[in-house]
């Protein structure tokens, strides 16, 4: 499989033109878990991006870009749970969609315990507020 950067990618490239399907995905599975990339990479044009590398800000304005310009039907993002850095991958599809009012099927999906696990676009805009997990951390341990 190779291995493109989203970064050095045209925003209205003809592949994401003609596909429409989008997976962005943390560049150290590209590495770490190729077959997972090439699993999700089906269909889609599959895109890395490693924010160790790039500012998150660079992300989300090029994405904006991509959203502005092609009438997207389906973004995917994989990640590894638990990375500083990834995690921002999250966070910078959720500004770019606000950004562009861009309404289309996006699946926020981390590579966690050996397995993928789907975690809601709610999940993502919530763990940008310390304060609101905190809140829901203390409600849950009250329940116990």
């Amino acid at each position: 499989m190779n291995f493109l950067r989203f970064m050095e990618y045209n925003v209205a490239g003809r592949a994401i033109r003609e596909t429409k399907r989008l997976l962005i995905y943390g560049a150290c599975l590209a590495w770490e878990r190729p077959d997972l990339v090439e699993e999700y990479a089906h269909g889609r044009v599959a895109l890395a991006v490693c924010l160790e590398e790039t500012h998150v800000n660079m992300f989300v304005a090029k994405l904006a870009g991509v959203l502005a310009r092609v009438p997207l039907e389906e973004l995917v993002v994989l990640s590894v749970d638990g990375s500083l850095h990834c995690v921002q991958l999250h966070m910078g599809v959720e500004e770019a969609l606000k950004l562009t009012g861009a309404k289309l099927d996006v699946k926020h999906l981390v590579f966690e315990g050996g397995k993928v696990v789907e975690v809601s676009p709610k999940a993502v805009k919530t763990a940008r507020y310390l304060s609101k997990v905190d809140r829901l951390l203390s409600s849950l341990s009250s329940l116990r």
